[in-house]
């Protein structure tokens, strides 16, 4: 069996992340595996081919802002990804992001229904069903697509203040996906994820499954953290943890950072602090129980902080799957916050608790009430067993070979 994955990066980022980790599990196994990505730095390892320059991605990234339609150009890349596909014969290939402007998304998905090539799509975010929103939030004009031309978010979905061309995305989506018949498989990272994707008009006519995100349990583990604690003069405090990609002060980001802000002026009496794990923007205004780390790049020193953590506080308006909660639960530290969508769906329900999104009083309260229990010995062990890389490595296996014996069987 011979894998071909395609990303928009590897080893760097969630799904990056996940991509070498089922790169890896194949060779382990001793089966095939080659992986193609288009941005981050080249990469000398074997089989693994970085397909675009950041160039090109640069300047198709620009045109999108002129057209108002993403993914569309990156000729030369998608030619050395068609050619690398037409060289290794690979028995499937499979997508999971193609956005990042490296790959004529387009162009490519018809190219791989003409060859009648086998197809494993892995939905991380929604611009695949959406058309061009990775998070729809509350919109449901994508369920049909023709109100998508009236999409009052186009700017910040493609960049361009000229044209508003979402419908036109929508249709080219659409148009790519039809016509694959029994040569796709969907897979979803999160059953709510899983739910919405079937109920799109542009995949709902595939097969659909889920597998979820796995992670290095090697690493999100329990540390002891106690010198750690005092060295940082947290001894005597709670501590909420808020691990998050942007943080940002700003009413309607999709983290919801101003809502943890709104949080933590709620708990100034508490004695408790909130330390922040992200990138943020220079001179954002805190309240005084707020310490922000910045972008953590060590991922010892990212669960370590998970570990000493009494809780681990998620503000997200909307998550597709969130890393944060596996991350959280396997170094043992419940994980509390605003139901998103898919996290109060993945998560272990007895060591975690959502409230409904915005409800930051109701957000309070959980967090008082998770802050006054003593953390479980259980926990990390239930967790590492539903979230390791291998258990979501397996998922995939599964699906490959099951795809393969269909074909066989000339299903």
């Amino acid at each position: 069996m011979k894998i071909l994955q395609v990303n928009v990066v590897y080893k760097t980022g969630s799904t990056g992340k996940i991509v070498e980790r089922l790169h890896r599990g194949l060779k382990n196994d001793g089966l095939q595996s080659i992986v193609c990505y288009g941005r981050g730095k080249k990469t000398e390892q074997e089989n693994v081919y970085k397909v675009c320059s950041e160039f090109e991605s640069n300047l198709c990234h620009a045109w999108s802002y002129i057209c108002g339609i993403p993914d569309a150009g990156q000729l030369f890349s998608t030619q050395k990804l068609k050619r690398i596909i037409s060289r290794e014969k690979p028995d499937i290939v499979h997508l999971h992001c193609l956005n990042g402007y490296f790959v004529s998304m387009y162009r490519f998905l018809n190219w791989l229904k003409e060859k009648n090539i086998k197809v494993v799509l892995t939905l991380h975010a929604e611009f695949m069903y959406t058309g061009g929103c990775a998070y729809a939030l509350d919109c449901q004009k994508w369920r049909n697509g023709e109100n998508c031309n009236s999409c009052d978010k186009y700017m910040q979905n493609t960049g361009s203040r000229l044209f508003n061309r979402s419908g036109r995305i929508f249709s080219r989506m659409k148009e790519a996906f039809d016509g694959f018949q029994n040569n796709m498989k969907i897979i979803s990272v999160s059953p709510w994820l899983y739910s919405r994707a079937k109920s799109s008009p542009i995949l709902n006519r595939f097969e659909h499954s889920i597998v979820l995100n796995g992670i290095d349990t090697a690493v999100f583990r329990p540390y002891n953290t106690d010198e750690m604690k005092e060295s940082l003069g947290f001894k005597d405090k709670k501590i909420i943890f808020h691990p998050t990609a942007n943080f940002s002060d700003k009413e309607g980001h999709i983290k919801g950072g101003r809502y943890l802000i709104e949080l933590a002026n709620s708990l100034k009496d508490e004695n408790v602090v909130f330390l922040v794990a992200g990138i943020h923007k220079e001179g954002i205004k805190v309240p005084e129980n707020i310490i922000l780390l910045g972008k953590l790049e060590n991922q010892v020193e990212l669960a370590r902080y998970y570990s000493m953590a009494d809780i681990t506080v998620i503000t997200s308006l909307k998550e597709t799957f969130s890393m944060v909660v596996p991350e959280s639960l396997c170094c043992g530290t419940p994980v509390v916050g605003f139901k998103a969508g898919a996290p109060e769906q993945i998560t272990i329900k007895e060591y975690s608790e959502f409230v409904e999104s915005g409800d930051v009083e109701g957000l309070s309260h959980a967090v008082l009430n998770w802050l006054n229990r003593e953390k479980d010995d259980c926990l990390p062990k239930l967790a590492s067993e539903k979230y390791s890389s291998e258990t979501m490595y397996k998922g995939y296996k599964k699906v490959y070979c099951d795809f393969l014996e269909e074909h066989e069987e000339g299903v």
